[in-house]
């Protein structure tokens, strides 16, 4: 299982230090005070931005192009610019956003809270309901500087009621691209992308390349992260046309920053590399010493990626220096995480762990899910090359932990099943139709059943009652059979996974508490993981993809019974659980399982797709002291054994055999040190190995 690199967080710096160095100034913030909650804003009938001088539009964009590259020369400019606008109007207060949000990125916190001041008092009048907007955009940017990311959306809960008014289009467009990179990083890939759209609707609007090249940028960017690779390819191409119309150095260095992630996701290294040099030159054309600093920690990212570790630890050793002068949090936290990915490479494990750990750590605190999820997976995969098992498979857990915080997180989407959400959403709201059609028909069967009682009540004619009564009755049969297929349509579809036709966790769930009334089941559960699922999906397309998650299900349904039950549980991943307690039984299933899955290449169009998984499992009740977890504790317990068989190379079984525990607590003690428990005999494992393969996806 492959993730993207710490070159994601890179690009996303890359983008608050350049044009959206203001647009920073609209994330986590708390709101203003109850005087300066906003409310619905009352405009000028023409966009405001269309009423001010042409003078000070040119000048006030001229800065606002160069963004933060050009540091303490853009806050000396727009200090000028403010002396020649009046007090009170629109080109003051948006003079003073854009000083504020440059205040709060140059940790400059004693200027930030002078503006915030100023905004927070300004008069009554015209402008009055922008400041507010603009107050919560300035402490938003003060507080994401704090590390207090989990507040980013709050300080433009506003924003909705401005994007319908005639708000300056400048400002909705820096807070649309700021939503959309915020939603990015917090997994809200639909979020995302809707305010994208709007980013880049309100650019068009202005008729300005720039502007439309570097949302498109922005956009593209997400898309990486939600993994269309297709989509962002050709986002980013269009992006880089839209700046070679008006090209300069800082927008050049963003658009080819964004190129270089893609084609690197794409595992066009070539190209990626290629497209790294000239960010580099990008960068040094700026004179901004935070942009080099970002573009050499990218550039050391492509180069461990390729495998060129002493290189590309010199590189990041060469941005470290760059990023603590300029106080550069972000691109000091990629370079160290580089820096030690590349010590672990090197098999300077412990050293090179530490620096990682360290990166981590800081995510986590600024409950970052999505970046933690990925720096605990890539580290378990170098620990993994490197020969530290025992660090891989914790690196894993912890992967996955995140992962499902990610998942139960407001945005309730994780990195890698984006298009499983939209799936869902489409499919929800198809179950709200189906559910007004069947409240519908059921009102229609009440009122049918009203006329029949009327018609018995006043019958003249017994022939004629009858007759119609017949009819009626025959009518409410049907009614009756079709909602009750209905119903069942709607309970099937609320169950099975749409793209595999398999069970899913709501139905796992439902089955499960049928089946013990207190949560807790017996049987046998194995966790299956395909290898390198990422991987195909790169190489042969997301399409590729989904016809071998198509074909593992009909494998996996070819080799058990009737009545086992198989669940697509997410992503990449299938959960069985079988009837079957013998150990020796479970251990024959676990082998045809490995066997069936790797038995033939999957066939999708002229592609041949080799395919492996890896399989956690144990029976239930555990032995030796007949230890029966409540399921959520079951799965933990397959999905650690899962991960120790991909920790030992993939393309293996390792199941449970016993483990000296008589309780959860012990049990959830001996399971997240797997590996030395199994060394050290309190725990026994089954291992198993798949068919061996001459090549592989």
């Amino acid at each position: 299982m492959a993730a993207p690199g710490r070159v994601r967080t890179l690009a996303r710096a890359l983008l608050l230090l350049g044009l959206l160095g203001p647009i920073a100034a609209c994330k986590p913030g708390s709101p203003p005070p109850a005087s300066h909650t906003a409310s619905a804003p009352q405009l000028a009938e023409l966009p405001p931005d269309q009423l001010e001088d042409a003078a000070f539009v040119q000048a006030f964009e001229a800065i606002e192009r160069v963004g933060l590259s050009q540091g303490s020369a853009s806050e000396k400019a727009l200090r000028e610019l403010q002396l020649r606008t009046a007090v009170g109007s629109l080109e003051r207060l948006e003079v003073l956003t854009l000083r504020g949000a440059y205040a709060a990125r140059a940790h400059d916190d004693v200027l930030v809270e002078q503006i915030l001041l100023s905004l927070q008092a300004w008069p009554e009048g015209r402008w009055a309901s922008l400041a507010q907007l603009s107050y919560g955009y300035v402490k938003g940017e003060m507080l994401v500087m704090r590390g207090e990311r989990r507040l980013g959306l709050q300080s433009l809960s506003a924003l909705p009621a401005f994007s319908s008014s005639n708000a300056p289009r400048r400002l909705l467009w820096r807070c649309h691209n700021f939503m959309q990179s915020t939603q990015t990083d917090l997994g809200n890939f639909d979020g995302s992308v809707a305010a994208g759209h709007e980013a880049l609707k309100l650019g068009d609007q202005m008729g300005h390349s720039w502007r439309r090249a570097f949302t498109l940028a922005n956009l593209a960017y997400g898309y990486v992260q939600s993994q269309y690779l297709e989509q962002a390819l050709q986002t980013i191409e269009e992006a880089h046309a839209e700046a070679l119309k008006d090209p300069d150095p800082l927008l050049m260095y963003t658009v080819s920053n964004v190129r270089a992630i893609v084609f690197s996701e794409r595992r066009e290294m070539d190209r990626a590399e290629q497209v790294s040099v000239q960010t580099q030159e990008f960068a040094r054309q700026t004179g901004s010493e935070k942009l080099l600093a970002l573009a050499l920690s990218n550039h050391s990212d492509l180069l461990l990626k390729r495998g060129r570790y002493a290189q590309a630890q010199q590189l990041a050793e060469e941005a470290l220096p760059l990023a603590l002068a300029t106080k550069d949090k972000v691109a000091e936290a990629v370079a160290r995480y580089n820096i030690g990915l590349a010590k672990i490479a090197q098999k300077r494990v412990l050293e090179g762990r530490r620096e990682v750990l360290a990166v981590i750590a800081e995510d986590e605190r600024q409950e970052a899910a999505g970046e933690a999820a990925v720096g605990w997976l890539e580290l378990g995969e170098y620990l993994e090359r490197a020969g530290d098992l025992g660090g891989a498979v914790n690196a894993y857990h912890q992967h996955r932990r995140w992962a499902d915080q990610a998942l139960r997180a407001d945005t309730r989407k994780a990195m890698l099943e984006t298009q499983a959400s939209y799936d869902d959403e489409r499919r929800a709201k198809e179950l709200v139709l189906l559910g007004r059609n069947n409240s519908l028909k059921a009102e229609q069967l009440r009122a049918r059943d009203l006329q029949i009682k009327l018609w018995a009540a006043v019958g003249a004619c017994v022939v004629l009652s009858s007759v119609l009564l017949g009819l009626a009755y025959q009518r409410i049969l049907k009614t009756n059979a079709a909602l009750a297929r209905s119903n069942e349509a709607l309970r099937h579809q609320s169950e099975r996974d749409p793209l595999t036709g398999l069970a899913n966790r709501r139905f796992f769930q439902a089955a499960i508490k049928r089946q013990a009334e207190d949560g807790e089941f017996s049987g046998t559960l194995f966790l299956i993981d395909i290898d390198h699922f990422k991987r195909i999906n790169d190489n042969f397309g997301h399409a590729a993809g989904d016809s071998v998650l198509v074909e593992v299900a009909k494998r996996l349904r070819a080799t058990l019974r009737e009545v086992d039950l198989v669940v697509r549980w997410g992503g990449e991943e299938f959960l069985i659980l079988v009837a079957a307690h013998a150990p020796g039984e479970a251990k024959a299933l676990a082998q045809r399982l490995l066997d069936q899955i790797a038995s033939q290449p999957v066939l999708h169009g002229r592609e041949t797709i080799r395919v492996t998984a890896s399989i956690g499992f144990a029976c239930l009740p555990i032995q030796p002291h007949g230890l029966l977890p409540s399921w959520e504790r079951a799965i933990d317990l397959v999905d650690t054994a899962m991960y120790l068989a991909k920790a030992h190379g993939r393309n293996r079984a390792y199941g449970v055999e016993s483990i000296e525990a008589r309780d959860e607590p012990q049990l959830q003690q001996l399971a997240a040190q797997m590996e030395s428990s199994w060394q050290g005999g309190q725990i026994s494992l089954q291992t198993l190995q798949g068919p061996v393969l001459e090549t592989a996806a």
